[in-house]
């Protein structure tokens, strides 16, 4: 059957239609976007045009989207920016025990440097709980940071309500949805949304280039200092292939959304059916119900996860057992860990997440593949 790839949590592939029209940004439309010749104004067009794509994509002003150079920088960016422009009113902020490390490691450094940061807790399902976010929040809290959609588990937390209580005390709400986007339905002002996280190569975009939409009125600080590039936000000469990339990506995702998701949601739903069905003593971690289309994470006790997914590469089966960002850590998945999972069962886990090339024959291949490496290695 050849190689088979069902890690499109991790990246997906690009799409020839993004990469077609990346292409002329290498080569031919090479000016910088800042220049004022014909040459910089054909790549500041691209950039424009692919800002209001993106900004349709989210239901934004095109003035709301800045670019940046993916998901951990506008991470970044959103938590260092507004804690710095609004350290005056508190240093206090709130977020999740499974958010991405982007956002962890982020908060440890703002730790660092005297504010105060509250982990909350999550269900056995990876969903916080609305009253202990209520009962965190004091008068010194500034951001609310919740991650839409959890990248292993795939957990999908109630935005809108959590984005309603963060304004109800005049707090920021952050989410990072860089596994959301492309996979669930975003429209930032139904939601409440002030600023949001994305990244190009989760939605068959390009890899470096990521986007921070910021509502308008919200005052942050850059975090890299140059030039005025985005809106004098974002300094340093921008990835105009990149940009279109991101552009072009967002306007095929959201042309084909219902679709997608629906395809997904049916291939995940057998693959857990089947893999629940043939091999007794199996764990589906997170939720059944409001969980990426695409994502399906289970624990297999008894068998270390590395081991299974050394047997599927050998059979040219590509998966995860985490976070691709959390690869090479000994230390048990902290999102399993904190839905109450043992060390064993954590590191018994591998997270498939499929994608729109996945078909039902790929499904079978890869679930009889399972069910041998199990009964071989038990």
């Amino acid at each position: 059957m050849g190689s088979l790839y069902f890690d499109n949590s991790a990246t997906t592939k690009i799409k020839e239609e993004v990469y077609k029209e990346m292409q002329p940004y290498y080569y031919k439309e090479y000016g910088n976007p800042s220049s004022m010749y014909t040459l910089g104004r054909y790549s500041k067009k691209a950039i424009e045009l692919a800002r209001n794509r993106v900004a349709n994509f989210l239901n934004a002003s095109f003035n709301e989207i800045y670019f940046t150079s993916g998901g951990t920088e506008s991470d970044n960016t959103a938590l260092k920016g507004i804690a710095t422009s609004y350290k005056n009113k508190g240093n206090h902020i709130i977020t999740t025990k499974i958010e991405h490390p982007a956002i962890l490691n982020t908060c440890k450094t703002l730790e660092q440097q005297g504010f105060r940061v509250t982990y909350l807790n999550v269900d056995k399902n990876g969903f916080i709980n609305l009253q202990e976010l209520e009962e965190s929040i004091n008068e010194h809290t500034i951001l609310i940071s919740v991650m839409f959609a959890n990248n292993e588990i795939g957990t999908i937390q109630p935005i809108k309500n959590i984005a309603k209580i963060a304004h109800k005390n005049n707090i920021i709400f952050h989410t990072d949805a860089v596994q959301a986007c492309g996979n669930i339905p975003i429209d930032v002002k139904d939601m409440e949304i002030d600023m949001l996280s994305m990244s190009g190569h989760k939605i068959y975009g390009p890899k470096g280039i990521g986007v921070l939409y910021v509502k308008n009125g919200i005052e942050f600080k850059g975090i890299i200092d140059g030039g005025q590039q985005e809106h004098g936000k974002r300094a340093g000469t921008e990835n105009v292939a990149g940009i279109v990339g991101i552009g072009k990506a967002t306007e095929i995702a959201q042309k084909g959304m219902v679709t997608h998701i629906r395809y997904l949601q049916k291939i995940r739903d057998y693959y857990i059916t089947e893999i629940e069905r043939r091999i007794p003593g199996v764990i589906l971690n997170g939720p059944r119900q409001n969980r990426l289309p695409g994502n399906a994470n289970f624990s297999f006790p008894g068998i270390d996860g590395n081991t299974i997914l050394l047997k599927l590469d050998q059979e040219g089966i590509s998966a995860s057992s985490a976070s691709a960002c959390s690869t090479g850590s000994t230390k048990p998945s902290h999102v399993l860990t904190a839905i109450g999972r043992d060390e064993q069962t954590a590191k018994s886990a591998i997270r498939i997440s499929f994608g729109e090339d996945n078909t039902i024959d790929d499904v079978n291949f890869l679930i009889n593949k399972i069910e041998k490496i199990i009964i071989k290695n038990k």
